[in-house]
């Protein structure tokens, strides 16, 4: 039995749909974003309200290869597919948009959705390590306060960025405890529960009210299991899920790890912890804290990333995995070249098993990955129990 709160979890996707119109037609001013790269302490400090945008769902993606190619990333395609067909009310009352130099397809895609709404983007260094690439991402953060200033009439005081600091650190904070209550085992919460919880954080307009239903959510769980009540049992196979982000429309993987035995309890990616493993330095300058923290993210994007390595290396020794299982989305280059580094440091460095999943949004491969999930957990179901 799933905790009670996880049904206020889910009604949040409807009670912000409503909110971000309200506060809109109220005249708060709406930061539209796709990124963990995007700081969102920029867009708070200048009093406006951050929003992810959506783009995980096949149902745009039939209107957005009227102008994007077919054999391009599916996440790419239904961020575009949403904004061309004003189907995401996020991206509806976004009075600007801020892009990011992740990958090339979105780069390109962003000269479309530029033509749509106001935009800026955020070009990021090629790698995140040394001061040249440190100096470079502040001022890229510094033109991105700016825009905002000029753009909302706005003055971002250092104190402002301060408390801005302050409450997303709150929101890392609450999100991250919650995802290491399934470093127990076994397993407190389910992959899909821990996934829309975090998932659905980007699109909570009163972020006071979303970090009070978190820290809610985690005392009725450490409740439950002070009760003995888990998701699954000690035997259940414990995955680590790594690679692309995910959310609800393109959990298909995450759905069928579950339903075929196992126990998703970590889930290395973007919409997962690799956001909330490292805080903004609070005592340091705020400018300078952000960019600190945001070039830390250990994206595919960056060469090299070996960060990212060390990031797995940790969450698959503090919560007990099992294996690793690599997502990644068809035509997303950078992932996909670099699921063989990832395979190769698993089975060597981790010595556990690994499987790589190439997909897309759609069900037309369900059957086939759910046969291939199955014979990876029988491979090694024999060993954890």
């Amino acid at each position: 039995m799933r905790p009670v709160l996880m049904e206020k979890v889910e009604e949040l996707r409807g009670i912000n749909a409503v909110k971000i119109k309200e506060a809109s037609e109220a005249g708060r001013k709406v930061v539209g974003m796709y990124c963990v790269f995007s700081p969102q302490e920029i867009v708070l400090a200048a009093g406006a309200i951050p929003v992810t945008l959506c783009g995980t769902k096949q149902e745009p993606i039939e209107d957005a290869e009227k102008e994007l190619p077919r054999n391009l990333c599916p996440l790419i395609k239904s961020s575009y597919g949403f904004a061309i067909t004003d189907k995401c009310p996020y991206f509806y009352f976004s009075d600007v948009l801020l892009a990011e130099t992740t990958c090339d397809g979105k780069k390109k895609m962003y000269e479309l959705m530029g033509k749509i709404k106001p935009m800026h983007v955020m070009n990021l260094p090629q790698t995140a390590d040394g001061a040249e690439a440190l100096s470079y991402w502040k001022q890229e953060v510094v033109h991105f306060k700016n825009f905002l200033e000029e753009k909302f009439g706005v003055e971002i005081t250092e104190e402002k960025l301060r408390a801005a600091v302050k409450l997303a650190n709150r929101e890392r904070i609450a999100l991250k405890k919650l995802h290491q209550l399934s470093a127990h085992k076994p397993a407190p919460l389910t992959g899909m529960d821990m996934m829309l919880a975090q998932w659905l954080k980007g699109f909570n307009v009163d972020k006071e009210a979303g970090i009070q239903l978190i820290e809610d959510l985690i005392v009725e769980i450490e409740e439950r299991m002070a009760e003995g009540k888990f998701a699954f049992d000690e035997n259940t196979p414990r995955i680590l899920l790594t690679g692309v982000p995910i959310g609800s429309g393109s959990e298909k993987v995450l759905k069928i790890l579950e339903e075929a035995g196992a126990s998703v309890v970590a889930l290395e990616n973007c919409t997962g912890y690799k956001g909330l493993d490292i805080m903004v330095d609070e005592e340091k300058e705020p400018i300078l804290a952000i960019a600190e923290k945001y070039l830390s993210t250990p994206c595919s994007c960056m060469s090299n990333n070996t960060r990212r390595l060390d990031l797995i290396k940790r969450l698959a020794k503090e919560y007990q995995v099992d294996a690793v299982v690599d997502l990644t989305w068809q035509a997303c280059h950078t992932y996909n070249i670099e699921s063989f580094t990832v395979k190769n440091f698993v089975k060597e460095e981790l010595n556990l098993p690994f499987l790589q999943i190439e997909t897309d949004y759609s069900n037309s491969d369900v059957g086939q990955i759910k046969v291939r999930v199955e014979a990876f957990l029988e491979s090694f179901l024999e060993t954890v129990k």
